[in-house]
């Protein structure tokens, strides 16, 4: 299975600055997977260390972490010599190490010809920025779901994949394969981008084996819930999680925290929603009511919408029924087109584009997206194939002139005017072709 982030590890291999590497990201994403394929690949020898299943390999990180050590314990432990330079050190589960860590820094300092890669849980990496946090001496790189690229690139479509990436707006698909794309894009959204998934599913393309692989996943992820949380926090983690696809089928998606439970306060509830979005199972969109820049002193803390990471997921946890995929424009509406936004936002975070919210004026208009790049603000309006919106566009464009308009529907790529319209299929690429 064919990772965008692979070039990004290999421009990090022959870096001539470069530091210990940590690998970010949600469980289950693929971290392990995608680390010792390229340890196989690129270096002559490697060892790989998984804290929550060595757990005696801990003791190599107590009290003196010089990182000469360390090297030769591993080497021992694992009947393996290391050689600087052609030879990689993976620490898998980190979190469960803190002083693992720590030594990051040690490996950076002292033996810079070395390379290590650490990697997880986004929610494991955060608690550990304590004291002992390699600060300024490693590298970071985030890894999330399969995109819709490498989920084309999954499936064998690789020509697609590459016609995909060429295009530019005087370029559109022609109609007969913008329409194939919508295909498996509406397959995608129900699949989802976790690996086990979509492995589950490519053999057969059976959707309830994918639901099956799925279910165990959202029975795992609860399982930490009660695991990593403390057990007064666990229950409210469990409520917000599952109140999810509640909160986006509401005609105002605005996230509130009684519909995880009635009488529930933002400040009881504080923990349990940075917790989910600490780990990486939620993405949070903020409102703002006056796009100015930088964006984010304009966002508000208290309004904002919640989306689950993946939409795979979303569907499972809403227990949506794969025969939507026979109805035309089923996928795109559901949640009253909410699980469109949900992919959209899943989309533009997955390339980097993390600068985001919503806006809205007075409750007369909302739209859907607000990208900050370079200075500028770059509304995205989401519409689904039978969705009627306000003119919420005009609006923002009478009060605030961007330069240009975007829109992201079932329609292929074309510029009308002053909006350009993305398929789906290809909003990552927002604002890109346009600029």
């Amino acid at each position: 299975m064919k990772r965008e982030i692979y070039a990004e590890l290999l421009n990090w291999k022959d870096s001539k600055h470069r530091m210990p590497l940590i690998l970010r990201g949600a469980r289950q994403v693929g971290k392990t997977y995608i680390l010792k394929k390229f340890a196989e690949e690129n270096f002559k020898s490697y060892i790989y260390v998984n804290f929550e299943e060595q757990k005696t390999t801990k003791t190599f990180f107590e009290g003196n972490l010089d990182p000469t050590k360390i090297i030769s314990n591993l080497e021992l432990h694992h009947h393996t010599k290391m050689e600087p330079n052609t030879s990689v050190i993976i620490l898998d589960e980190i979190q469960e190490c803190p002083e693992a860590l720590t030594s990051l820094k040690y490996f950076n300092e002292k033996v810079p010809a070395y390379h290590v890669i650490a990697a997880g849980s986004l929610l494991g990496v955060k608690m550990g920025q304590g004291s002992g946090f390699p600060v300024g001496q490693v590298h970071f790189l985030d890894l999330y779901p399969l995109s819709f690229n490498e989920f084309l690139g999954a499936l064998g479509e690789d020509p697609l994949r590459e016609a995909l990436s060429n295009i530019t707006l005087e370029t559109p698909l022609p109609e007969a394969i913008h329409l194939t794309c919508m295909d498996i894009l509406k397959t995608y959204m129900l699949v989802g981008g976790l690996p086990g998934v979509v492995n589950a599913f490519l053999p057969d393309q059976d959707f309830m084996k994918a639901r099956e692989v799925q279910d165990h996943l959202l029975k795992g992820y609860q399982a930490d819930f009660a695991k990593h949380a403390p057990p007064t926090d666990a229950i409210k983690i469990l409520n917000l999680w599952e109140s999810i696809p509640q909160q986006l089928s509401k005609d105002n998606k605005k996230f509130m925290f009684n519909v995880a439970k009635s009488g529930a306060r933002a400040r009881e509830y504080e923990i349990a929603l940075r917790w989910l979005i600490d780990a990486g199972l939620i993405i949070s969109l903020p409102n703002i009511e006056t796009p100015g820049t930088p964006l984010t002193v304009y966002k508000s803390k208290t309004i904002f919408k919640i989306y689950m990471f993946d939409t795979g997921l979303l569907g499972a946890l809403s227990k949506l029924d794969p025969k939507i995929l026979t109805e035309p424009n089923g996928v795109f509406t559901t949640f009253k087109g909410a699980f469109t936004e949900n992919y959209v936002l899943q989309a533009l975070t997955t390339c980097g584009k993390s600068n985001l919210a919503y806006w809205t004026s007075s409750g007369q208009a909302e739209v859907d997206f607000i990208y900050e790049h370079e200075g500028h603000n770059y509304p995205l309006e989401v519409k689904s194939a039978t969705e009627k919106r306000k003119k919420s566009l005009k609006v923002y464009a009478d009060k605030y002139h961007p330069d240009f308009l975007s829109r992201t529907s079932s329609r292929n790529l074309k510029r009308d005017n002053d909006i350009v319209n993305y398929p789906l299929y290809l909003v990552s690429t927002f604002p890109d072709l346009a600029l």
